[in-house]
């Protein structure tokens, strides 16, 4: 029992993971861009469906589409406004103004809401839990997580090989200059991949405030998970996101399970064999 325990943990906080992935493998594989305020992006939606539940006296699941929505418009502002202006051959200008970036929003919010943990108020369903037989229970959130992150990607796979929107992300990620001799504004369809990101980073912040505490400054440990799912999964891969974040939560189940101190180190060290045996990731695809 405790072993199985311990793979639907861990392949339920994969969920998680991949929720916190996603968006960063998106905006990666449409520009090539490393966003290093990702972490810190999540914390910001967070507090912002906390405002609308304590502030607002919203319903969650109403400050949650309305924290989404915000956090659209954010990333395509962002987007048009800052970072087309630093995207070019050299990496390095993105880097700096997304660290940048990362600096402004830790401050902003220690300035706005204190040092102090804080977590997403879920009710009676934050508690609830579904018994699958021999004293083994799942909680509804992590379930909820899980299929959030199955939703999200199914909805970007569509997004991306059914879609003329889709087509213009993958032609603009395999060739910039040759999509914008075709008619596609380039501009337009990276602020528009921001903004998708940045909805992915709603829901992902509203998971991370339910499963746990949340304070102005775990941002940057957000965002290490994310780049570990992403990398081994492969870049380019929804899928193979979602299947980073699981391997990710598994190892750090099992982790937990030898020692408290080997959670998050095991996650690390199974990061690095990846890396060596597959410096690609395990299932990496080019949006093409």
């Amino acid at each position: 029992m405790i072993v199985a325990d311990t793979l639907i943990q861990g392949i339920l906080l994969g969920g998680l993971y991949a929720l916190f992935a996603t968006g960063l493998s998106l905006i990666f594989g449409v520009m090539r861009l490393v966003n290093l305020a990702h972490g810190d992006l999540m914390v910001v939606a967070a507090f912002a469906i906390l405002i609308g539940v304590e502030a607002l006296g919203l319903p969650i699941i109403v400050a949650a589409v309305l924290g989404g929505i915000a956090m659209f418009a954010f990333g395509y502002l962002l987007q048009s406004f800052l970072l087309n202006r630093t995207l070019g051959k050299d990496i390095l200008p993105p880097l700096l103004v997304t660290f940048g970036l990362s600096i402004i929003l830790q401050n902003g919010m220690l300035e706005a809401f204190s040092a102090d943990t804080r977590r997403l108020p879920f009710g009676a369903l934050g508690d609830a839990s579904i018994a699958l037989g021999g004293g083994l229970a799942v909680g509804v959130v992590p379930l909820l997580t899980f299929a959030s992150a199955v939703l999200v990607i199914v909805f970007l796979n569509w997004l991306f090989y059914r879609t003329e929107t889709g087509r213009a992300f993958r032609a603009t990620s395999d060739n910039p200059e040759i999509a914008q001799l075709m008619g596609i504004d380039n501009s337009r369809i990276f602020s528009l991949a921001m903004a998708l990101s940045l909805v992915v980073v709603a829901i992902a912040g509203l998971y991370l405030g339910a499963r746990a505490t949340f304070d102005p400054l775990i941002g940057p440990s957000r965002l290490i998970f994310a780049f570990e799912a992403v990398i081994i999964g492969g870049l380019g891969s929804f899928w193979g996101t979602l299947a980073g974040g699981i391997i990710l939560g598994l190892a750090q189940s099992i982790g937990a399970q030898i020692s408290p101190e080997w959670q998050t180190l095991s996650g690390h060290v199974v990061f690095l064999l990846v890396l060596l045996v597959r410096p690609r990731g395990l299932f990496p695809r080019a949006f093409d």
